[in-house]
């Protein structure tokens, strides 16, 4: 319907803007003048009426000059131009709008006679998690990636600086210094910005893993139907790589058992290693750099054959597909990103293998490990142990006795300049388990004789010996090259090589890297059926010695692993968590007052009880004071006692699960590195403290005890904080004046000069408070010359200050013993206070004062056991959940907080039979396809 509106609006402007031409035409010839000419008039009795509009038009086109006439001002016609097909687009408008409005009611009711045919999929939004859900997914894959890619920016940025600052030449001492601080500097950002890529780019594959099974979820629920699991076969390739994978962290000197075969491929730097890796691999799958070492660790590759062309690395579920060069970018990039991360404390290489899977058609079935180039002079930019930590790994490697070492030498430099063939040697003297591989041959044929190169590759010239000796050619020299052109030109090239002319000894069958692949994937089969039955029985027995051993030291405990205790231990601190939300109400008020207290009282103490006693209004002091405090003090010191009694509760119900009769003491120091750390990132919610604060402040405006029984836990409480802080007191005069005459008789004590001093002190400062009982908490002048004299009198000489500072704890015992006698007399004076108020007989203020602390304390402390209780709890919980996952994936951190004999024992047992197991598996197999 739509197009046939379309094609009737074309036709119809169509013919408006003919018409509007013709009629423009006709006007304009008539106002021009223009009646008669030559070739007009001879067409004129046979043209029609188009013919002669579109002469017309031509004429006025083209114009003749040499006719001697010239075109008249045209505005009026390209007026009535304008007039008229403005005209026609107004007629067209409503017929193309009339059209559109009935088809639209036409297209409306047959889409609601297609709707209601459609099947009924509201069962659906039940089975699918529903908006929120994705939508959070989305934001959280968004902010992820946005954070990824400011830290990737970050980091070039530091590279760019890192390189700026290297290239300057700094030579002096102080400028050296300053490169050396800004470059350690640098690595410790890239160092961190690692550890944020490496924590988003596990986010990001646990988000992928789960979108995945949510697809597969729906299409379950969609098709209505029960699939079940099915077990797919791997190839023998993936089994015998699986059985590496285990070896890798179990046997990494190859000093017990693991002497299974690998292709080592070595080489010296920029030797074409990863090039004839690619060839053989039918792909671009590493990173690339002009002159600088790109492989910093060894780069597991498992080589199998299979129906796409796809990578995937051993820790990721997610496929590249080898044939987009989007994915292969990708590759190419995670590739390089997991080899910066692996680098880490200044180092330049790594041996933290980055393993993947290629699979691909004609491909053939081999395990190679690229390892980086051998070095013979480090650039600045080098760890300075780097050429030696090469050497170390590449001998490491090669050390296997079953390891196939593939031999990478540059045909386009000199063979003197070589140092991996002496390397080789000292690991194969025999070459019984080494291939030569000469790259570059299509360089060296134009830079160096033909004949040299038949002697290395007859094995002539080198003094080391080779199973075979191949020439191949990995490039054009193009970095845009792809795969099948280069291995056509390396074709072309043999073809037409000087090395195959009749002179030569060079078979074909030692060329190109096709037939380099197949015979390196035979060696390889062949010494891993010499070899695997040979493991098997090695592992075998080792795991009978670990059974036995197990059984000596632990017979009635199941050997768990690390994975399997840390769960353990997560579900007990779990259940903790829980447990903490099901404590009673009163505990929990005890708990936070007794907190409170304890952070408030020397406050309290010092800064408005003291000071208002000092002074001549008690009760306006008081006010002012505590005003004071609740608006600015009291509220986050409130929120801290809170968190500080959580943590106590906390800590305390993990301390009473140790005493518990089937605890395993094995969790304690991971359970308490969990608990802390949640601890330190745990922090109470901001807006607490402006809740808090206002309660505090309302509460403190009341002046009034209710009741009696109130009015008797006033007292009880500021009896209680007294003797308190008479205790403090009386243990500072203890330090100061010494021990009493009977301690030093009993324990043989003597007092120091310091302390005698003070005792004379206190004997002067002591008549004075005898004669004045209300004296000011300050000394006047008149009586600090006094005590000064009359302790010279008695050969004791000292200053005003050292008085002073006698005066305080003396005068603070003589007012916390006037504050007991006080709380004495106030205890029944209750009625007395009701009935006369501020003017009553007995001086209660400071009862009605701790009356009032007492309140403020109550209050807070109900309202931070509703927090705790509401939100708190919850919030402590997801702290712990956190830093559980992070644990989790943290295998450093779970070895060193899980350790002992009992695990190191389980652990080394689980491994050897999971490899035992799998070799076992892998046999059959084996056997099978034989």
């Amino acid at each position: 319907m739509l197009r046939i509106y379309q094609n009737t609006y074309r036709r119809t402007a169509k013919k408006a803007v003919v018409y509007s031409t013709k009629v423009a035409c006709c006007n304009h010839s008539t106002l021009c003048g223009i009646t008669s000419h030559p070739r007009r008039a001879q067409d004129s009795g046979s043209s029609s009426s188009n013919g002669r509009h579109r002469r017309h038009e031509e004429f006025l086109l083209a114009g003749n000059p040499a006719r001697g006439w010239q075109m008249p001002p045209p505005s009026r016609g390209y007026g009535m131009l304008v007039v008229r097909i403005l005209r026609g687009a107004l007629k067209l408008r409503y017929i193309v709008l009339g059209g559109a409005i009935g088809g639209g009611v036409s297209l409306s009711k047959k889409y609601e006679d297609w709707k209601d045919g459609l099947p009924d999929f509201k069962w659906l939004e039940d089975a699918m998690p529903q908006g929120e859900r994705w939508s959070q997914f989305s934001r959280n894959l968004i902010e992820v990636g946005s954070l990824v890619k400011n830290a990737i920016e970050v980091a070039k940025d530091d590279l760019k600086a890192k390189t700026t600052v290297a290239a300057l030449g700094i030579t002096s001492d102080e400028s050296r210094k300053k490169y050396e601080k800004l470059q350690s500097q640098v690595e410790t950002l890239q160092t961190e910005i690692m550890n944020v890529q490496i924590k988003y780019q596990k986010e990001l594959e646990k988000m992928e893993k789960e979108n995945r099974e949510l697809r597969q979820q729906y299409l379950i629920l969609k098709t209505n139907k029960k699939t079940t699991a099915k077990k797919i076969k791997k190839s023998l390739i993936d089994m015998y790589s699986e059985v590496l994978d285990e070896l890798s962290g179990y046997d990494t000197g190859y000093t017990m058992a693991d002497h299974l075969p690998r292709v080592v491929v070595v080489g010296d730097q920029s030797s074409g290693k990863t090039s004839v890796l690619e060839s053989i691999a039918k792909a671009r799958i590493f990173p690339r750099g002009s002159g600088e070492m790109m492989t910093r660790a060894p780069v597991k590759v498992t080589l199998a054959e299979g129906p796409y062309h796809v990578a995937q690395f051993r820790d990721s579920d997610r496929e590249y597909d080898l044939t987009k060069e989007s994915d292969l970018q990708d590759l190419r990039r995670d590739v390089e990103f997991r080899m910066k991360a692996s680098v880490r404390g200044g180092k330049t290489v790594s041996n933290e293998v980055i393993a993947m899977t290629v699979k691909g058609p004609g491909l053939q079935r081999m395990v190679l490990v690229d390892l980086p180039g051998i070095i013979s002079t480090m650039t600045v930019d080098m760890a300075s142990d780097t050429k030696d930590s090469i050497h170390q790994m590449t001998k490491h490697y090669m050390s296997n006795p079953n390891a196939i070492i593939l031999c990478i030498q540059d045909g386009s430099v000199d063979a003197e300049r070589s140092n991996v063939t002496d390397l080789v040697m000292q690991c194969d003297p025999l070459g019984r388990r080494t291939i030569f591989v000469l790259t570059k041959v299509d360089l060296a044929e134009e830079l160096a004789d033909p004949d040299r190169i038949r002697k290395i590759l007859s094995g002539k010239l080198f003094p080391m010996k080779a199973l075979g000796y191949y020439a191949v050619v990995t490039g054009r020299g193009r970095k845009d090259d792809s795969i099948d052109a280069i291995r056509q030109y390396e074709e072309d090239f043999f073809k037409n090589s000087k090395l195959f002319h009749r002179r030569g000894v060079i078979m074909p069958h030692q060329v190109t890297s096709r037939n380099l692949s197949l015979a390196v994937s035979d060696r390889f089969w062949k010494m891993v059926r010499e070899t695997i039955e040979q493991q098997a029985d090695a592992f075998k027995a080792t795991r009978f010695n670990l059974e036995t051993e197990w059984k000596n030291n632990f017979p009635r405990l199941r050997e768990s692993g690390r994975d399997e205790l840390f769960d353990k231990a997560k579900g007990e601190i779990l259940d903790e968590v829980v447990t903490l939300s099901q404590i009673s109400a009163k505990k929990w008020d005890d708990a936070l007052s007794t907190k409170l207290w304890e952070k408030l009282s020397n406050y309290v103490f010092e800064s408005i009880y003291l000071p208002a006693a000092q002074s001549d209004s008690f009760n306006t002091m008081v006010d002012i004071k505590l005003r004071q405090w609740a608006e600015q003090a009291l509220p986050a010191k409130s929120v801290e006692a809170g968190w500080e009694a959580l943590q106590q509760e906390f800590i305390s119900l993990m301390e009473r699960s140790k005493k518990a009769q089937d605890h395993d003491g094995i969790f304690d120091q991971l359970k308490s590195a969990v608990v802390d750390e949640a601890i330190r990132r745990h922090s109470w919610e901001d807006k607490a403290i402006d809740m808090l604060r206002v309660i505090q402040l309302n509460t403190l405006e009341d002046r009034f005890v209710h009741d009696k029984q109130e009015w008797d836990s006033a007292v009880k409480f500021l009896e209680s904080s007294v003797n308190a802080k008479l205790v403090q007191t009386e243990e500072t005069l203890a330090q100061m004046f010494g021990p009493g005459q009977m301690r030093r008789l009993t324990h043989w004590q003597y007092l120091t000069q310091d302390q005698q001093k003070r005792r004379s002190v206190k004997n002067e400062l002591d008549k004075i408070l005898k004669n004045d009982t209300k004296h000011l908490p300050t000394l006047t002048h008149d009586e600090l010359t006094t005590v000064r004299k009359n302790l010279q009198r008695d050969n004791v000489d000292v200053d005003t200050d050292y008085i002073r500072q006698t005066w305080f704890p003396v005068y603070r015992k003589h007012f916390l013993q006037q504050a007991l006698q006080r709380a004495k007399d106030c205890r029944k004076a209750y009625y007395l206070y009701t009935q006369q108020g501020a003017e009553c007989e007995i001086s209660c203020s400071d009862v009605v004062l701790f009356w009032r602390i007492q309140q403020v304390i109550k209050i807070t402390g109900n309202a931070l056991r509703q927090q705790v209780i509401n939100r708190e709890a919850r919030r402590l919980d997801k702290e712990i959940k956190a830093v559980l996952d992070e644990f989790s994936d943290d295998e450093e951190k779970k070895g060193y907080l899980l350790t002992g004999k009992r695990v190191l024992l389980a652990e080394e047992l689980i491994k050897v039979r999971q490899i035992q197991e799998k070799l076992e598996e892998f046999i059959n197999s084996l056997n099978q396809e034989k």
